[in-house]
């Protein structure tokens, strides 16, 4: 056998190995979410648009799955409810301003959200993992769609959308909060807000490997 085919045959070789454990490490591939969900959301007031941002401390999360293969199976069909009694913008003054002419100016006190639907992004070797999740969100009686964009890199899956309170027919609570935080807000405050939410997902049996 001459050099060249022993090379060759060293290579088809090694190629039909690594061939082997890739498909190995992509089919054993298991993903957990791991640990709470946390919801966040950013509000803006004034003419410049300042921002304040917050959370809630009571977040019930039910997942699909409590593991899967990739992330369609742990979260499409989740869902979340939110105790809008325990926001939370580390100013205990704000939050009770928050809850009183703000989330009791609308029907029910929580907010609810499931993700519907999911499609991933081509993913670039190196780069984080990143799609859009379709979520309905339920506030104040209305139901609405919202595409929320998200990404995973190293272990957390962060997803971030943008509501507009009218489709919500939350006029009345912007209207009673502009009207409590008239100042402060110097008389302005958007109905434009970000909501987000991040969780840990731990990848087991496959280096990481989060096949969508």
């Amino acid at each position: 056998m001459t050099m060249f085919k022993i090379i060759f045959a060293l290579m088809v070789t090694m190629a039909g190995v690594y061939a082997v454990e890739s498909s190995a490490l992509k089919h054993g591939c298991t993903l957990q979410q791991e640990g709470p969900l946390k919801v966040t959301w950013g509000a803006y007031k004034t003419a410049a648009k300042a921002k304040v941002s917050g959370t809630f401390d009571k977040v019930a999360f039910t997942p699909t799955a409590a593991s899967g293969a990739n992330f369609h199976e742990i979260f499409v069909g989740s869902s979340v409810v939110i105790d809008t009694a325990s926001v939370n913008t580390n100013h205990a003054e704000r939050d009770a301003t928050l809850v009183k002419y703000f989330f009791t100016q609308m029907s029910g006190n929580t907010i609810t959200a499931k993700i519907v639907s999911m499609t991933s992004n081509k993913h670039e070797k190196g780069k984080a993992k990143t799609g859009t999740f379709m979520t309905e969100v339920t506030m104040n009686g209305m139901h609405q769609t919202v595409p929320m964009a998200f990404h995973y890199e190293k272990g957390v899956l962060q997803a971030e959308g943008v509501i507009d309170l009218f489709d919500f027919s939350a006029n009345k609570a912007l209207s009673a909060i502009n009207k409590a935080c008239y100042d402060l807000h110097e008389g302005k405050t958007w109905n434009d807000v970000v909501i987000g939410f991040s969780t840990n997902i731990v990848a087991t049996l496959c280096a990481s490997n989060t096949k969508q």
